[in-house]
Order: structure tokens, then C-alpha cells, then sequence
């Protein structure tokens, strides 16, 4: 079985705004979300000749390795679409890919990649202005509700705060494979990229550091506090977090300030970007009825759910939390064309109005509570 991705509507439209010739399309996403899936479907109803390739293929490197205007444009002269998967395994792809679209006009172009492609800033500087950038994330909600209705969204929410949404985990139906693939997620590809790329030898302070984060959902991270904990300097931890948010493993959200001294704004929050891997990290699948940490499992579900709906619908947000150093404090602040609004995320419904201060000082700014009674408006 196949769920429908909110690209595969985008790239099947007859006047296809992502993908255009002498442009590279570029498929980011974390590994298993789906990009491979969505590119073969994409291949399978196009009318035209078609390359599909894979980064580890030796004869790719070579040609690419060449940098030769006339080997690449007689390798794929003919072709009216050439995919190339897995591109980041390509040495200096992204020149590769500019000398392919600046000499074979014709041809549109798709490659994907996991985050080393970002990591070994292979694809930044040569393609200037000759390219198009989309996230694949895990399953959201706001497509799977167009396959199962809301009633069965909200029979399985306990399910997703779990083992969270990667394509073959919600496919699955057996909970203990279940646990099993998040496992084999968790072991096998979390650090792949940042071991494989960035030649760090072990991979145990990243785990570790997981762990440690795992703990926080929701609140600051102090990265000199991480740092005792973990023996590493402080410069160290903030490399790890960084390449950890490139890898898409966490995303990052920084205090927002604008008016007061008593706002913080020099702190963080990370938010995990599946819960199953969340829960993978501390090994824990424990029913929510045993958890004491339903309200974070809660707050990082809706993030990380808005955060794929912002993303496909392009809406240019940024995302913050708000507190004061007197303990007022909103969990999520979203601001769009100088408009700012307020979140208070609870998976227990309660009768809760802005922080006075809030109101006061941004009374322009709406505030609302995202519960188990409303949260679908807020994400789908």
C-alpha cells in the first residue's frame, strides 16, 4: 500500500512549478522519508526518456568526476528527464549538476538527497540561481486525513505520539516490528550522514546527546550544561546540535524578544522531527497511561506537524517560544509578515489566557490553546 504525498499532486500538475528545464529540482528529506518512492512514482507516468541513477553508481562519479562539458553532454544528450538519487554520494555534485543544466537545456532534472547533500555544501554555490529546494518530512497528518477522515486521526493520536510517522512504521501494523524498524532507524541511519561526512569517529557523544535532549522537550537546553554532562567544550555540543538539525533529526527554535530585558532570547528549545525516533532514542514505548511525559510527546507531535504543513504550503513562518525571566512563557510563537501569534500546547484541555505580560506588551498578537479538542484545525 501507498499513501499519497502531498508531492506527488504537485508534480503530477500539468504546469509543473517545481520542476523546469535548466533548473535542478532537489529533493532533500531524512533518509526513509519517502524520496525514492515519491521520485520512481513521479518516473513511472512521465511521458518522455527517462535516466534514473544512483549516487554510488561508479560510472556516475566518473563521468561527474570529469567535469568534462562534452562527456556529460554526450552520457545524457537524449534524455528528457534525468533523476539522479542519492546525489550526495557524487564528489562536487553540485558542479556536476550545473554543467548538465547549463548544456542540456532541454532536459529537467531531479536529485535527492539526505543531509549530507546540505553538509558537504556540495550543492550551494554552483547552483546559484539554478535551483529549486523541497522537504520531503515522514507522513504528515494533513495527508493522511484525506485517506482515513478525522475520526480515524483521532483513534490512532497515541499511536503517532509513539512510533511516530515514517512511511513504513504507520504501514506497519504489528506493534512489535514496529519497535523493531524505529530501532533499526535509531542504529543504522540517524548518524549515517554525519559519520560518513564529517568523519567523526564516534558516534556514542551523539547518542548521548540525544538522550539528553530527549529529556527537554519544551525546555531550554544549556549548551554549557550539555557539555559537563557529556565531557565535550561547549563549542563542541553546539557542532553536534547543528549537524544533528542538518541531518533532520532535530529542529531547532530559538526565544523570541523584541520589547523587554526580562524576555529570553539567547537560550534554545530542540524538538525531535518523528516521535518515534524520540521515543527510539530513550527506548520507550510505554502506553501513555504509564508515561509521565505525555505533555512533551504532545508538544513535539503538534510542532513537528505544523511545522510539515508550513512547509508544503509554503508559508514563510518563523517559530519561537516566548518567557520571561519571571516565568511567563508561551510554547510557541509564530510570526508571518510581522504578524505574531501565540500557542500554549496541552494535551489536557484547560481554560488558560495569554500571560498579562504578553498581552500587554504585543496587544496586536493573537493567543490560542492546541488540545486533543482542536489541534486538527491547527495542523491539516
Amino acid at each position: 500500500m501507498y499513501y499519497p504525498r502531498y508531492y506527488d499532486a504537485k508534480l503530477a500538475e500539468e504546469k509543473n512549478k517545481l520542476l523546469k528545464p535548466g533548473r535542478v529540482l532537489i529533493v532533500y528529506g531524512p533518509r526513509r522519508a519517502g524520496k525514492t518512492t515519491l521520485l520512481q512514482r513521479y518516473i513511472q507516468n512521465f511521458k518522455g526518456k527517462v535516466f534514473y541513477g544512483v549516487g554510488e553508481d561508479r560510472v556516475l562519479h566518473d563521468i561527474f568526476a570529469s567535469q568534462s562539458v562534452a562527456r556529460i553532454r554526450s552520457a545524457f544528450a537524449g534524455y528528457d528527464l534525468i533523476v539522479i538519487d542519492e546525489a550526495q554520494a557524487i564528489d562536487k555534485i553540485g558542479l556536476g549538476l550545473k554543467l548538465l543544466v547549463d548544456h542540456l537545456s532541454n532536459a529537467k532534472v531531479i536529485a535527492s538527497g539526505s543531509s549530507s547533500f546540505e553538509l558537504s555544501a556540495q550543492a550551494g554555490e554552483p547552483l546559484t540561481g539554478r535551483k529549486r529546494t523541497i522537504l520531503l518530512y515522514p507522513l504528515a497528518i494533513m495527508e493522511l486525513i484525506n485517506i482515513w477522515g478525522a475520526m480515524e486521526i483521532y483513534q490512532r493520536v497515541e499511536e503517532f505520539l509513539l512510533y511516530g510517522l515514517y512511511p513504513e512504521i504507520v504501514l506497519e501494523e504489528d506493534i512489535t516490528e514496529k519497535r523493531n524498524l524505529l530501532m533499526e532507524l535509531r542504529d543504522a541511519y540517524l548518524f549515517k550522514d554525519i559519520l560518513q561526512f564529517e568523519r567523526l569517529k564516534n558516534a556514542n557523544k551523539l547518542y548521548d546527546l540525544l538522550v539528553l535532549l530527549a529529556f527537554q522537550i519544551g525546555k531550554e537546553v544549556s549548551l554549557s550544561e550539555l557539555g559537563t554532562r557529556l565531557g565535550l567544550a561547549k563549542q563542541t555540543v553546539e557542532r553536534y546540535l547543528d549537524l544533528l538539525e542538518k541531518c533532520f533529526v532535530i529542529k531547532k527554535v530559538t526565544g523570541f524578544a523584541r520589547n523587554l530585558r526580562k524576555e529570553i532570547s539567547k537560550t534554545a528549545r530542540y524538538y525531535f522531527l518523528d516521535n518515534g525516533i524520540l521515543n527510539a532514542v530513550i527506548n520507550n514505548f510505554n502506553p501513555l497511561s504509564l508515561r509521565n511525559d505525555v505533555g512533551e510527546l504532545w508538544e513535539n507531535f503538534i510542532f513537528v506537524e505544523r511545522l510539515k504543513k508550513q512547509s508544503y504550503l509554503q508559508t514563510h513562518t518563523r517559530h519561537y517560544f516566548w518567557r520571561t525571566y519571571d516565568r511567563q512563557e508561551i510554547d510557541l510563537v509564530e510570526e508571518v509578515d510581522g504578524k505574531l501569534a501565540g500557542y500554549e500546547i496541552k494535551w489536557r484541555p484547560r481554560r488558560k489566557k495569554a500571560p498579562k505580560l504578553w498581552k500587554n506588551t504585543y496587544p496586536e498578537a493573537s493567543f490560542e490553546q492546541i488540545s486533543k479538542e482542536n489541534f486538527l484545525e491547527f495542523i491539516v
